[in-house]
């Protein structure tokens, strides 16, 4: 897993649209979309590129290796969503 979205992500889906590998879910119109309480990174397809981090606007993702210590349980809740 390269990078982890936190409890900060708002769902905008600006990460979604800047994502080359469309690993980045759930999208707006995929089922489970309204009850997600955030997006999720598919660790499977992330190719550690980076293009969702300056498009968040809440600032709500990380590189796995820089996840601040307080938010540190978002790791395994993204690894649990795949």
């Amino acid at each position: 897993m390269a990078y982890v979205i936190t409890d900060d992500c708002t769902k905008d889906f600006h990460c979604v649209d800047a994502c080359p590998t469309d690993c980045i879910h759930p999208k707006a119109d995929e089922p489970g979309v309204e009850e997600a309480s955030q997006l999720f990174v598919d660790p499977e397809g992330c190719i550690d590129c980076g293009a969702c981090v300056p498009v968040c606007p809440s600032n709500s993702i990380f590189p796995l290796d820089e996840v601040p210590p307080e938010k540190e349980s978002y790791i395994e809740l993204n690894r649990a969503h795949y």
